[in-house]
C-alpha cells in the first residue's frame, strides 16, 4: 500500500491555503492596481483644459432703430465703439495698439488715458506712442434683425454695414 506523500504549506495551486505571505502579496497588488487606475485617472482629467476663455468674439448689440444718426457709443465691456453716420453702421475697436489700455471716445476722436495716444475719428493714429490704427470689425445683420459684431473678422477702415 502507497503512502500518501505530505503536502507542505508551501505549495502552491488553487488548492494552496491563504496563509500570511499570500495574502501580503494580493493585498499590494491591488493596492498598486488601485494607485495605477487612480493616478491614470488624475493624468486624464489634468489634460483636459478648465479654462475659459472670455467672452464671445461675436455678439448682437440691439436693433438698428436703437441706434440714432450720428452716434458714436462706446461699449467699454466689450471693448468695441459702435458708429452709426445715417444709414452704415460700423465696430471700431478701443483697446489701444500701444499696450492695450481701452481708450475713451473724445472730441477729435478717441484718447488713451494712460499713455497720451491720440486717434482720429476713423481710429488713426494722429499722436503718441500707438504704432498702428485702431482695427475695424465686421459688422452684419443677424436673422432677429439685429446689429452683430464679429471682433474675429477685421475689416478695412471705412467699411460700413449699410441698414
Amino acid at each position: 500500500m502507497a503512502v500518501p506523500k505530505a503536502t507542505s504549506e508551501k505549495g502552491s495551486g488553487a488548492d494552496a491555503p491563504m496563509n500570511r505571505r499570500r495574502m501580503l502579496t494580493w493585498l499590494s497588488s491591488v493596492g498598486l492596481a488601485g494607485s495605477a487606475v487612480l493616478s491614470a485617472f488624475s493624468n486624464f482629467v489634468f489634460i483636459k483644459p478648465r479654462a475659459t476663455y472670455g467672452q464671445p468674439q461675436r455678439f448682437n448689440i440691439g436693433k438698428p432703430e436703437e441706434y440714432p444718426s450720428g452716434t458714436r457709443i462706446s461699449l467699454d465691456e466689450r471693448r468695441v465703439c459702435i458708429v452709426r453716420e445715417g444709414d452704415k453702421f460700423a465696430a471700431i475697436s478701443t483697446t489701444c495698439t500701444h499696450l492695450g489700455c481701452i481708450v475713451g471716445i473724445a472730441d477729435t476722436g478717441f484718447a488713451c488715458p494712460c499713455h497720451g495716444s491720440r486717434f482720429d475719428q476713423d481710429g488713426n493714429v494722429t499722436g503718441g506712442p500707438a504704432p498702428k490704427a485702431l482695427p475695424w470689425y465686421k459688422v452684419s445683420l443677424a436673422p432677429n434683425g439685429e446689429v452683430e459684431v464679429d471682433k474675429d473678422s477685421e475689416v478695412e477702415p471705412g467699411s460700413y454695414l449699410n441698414v
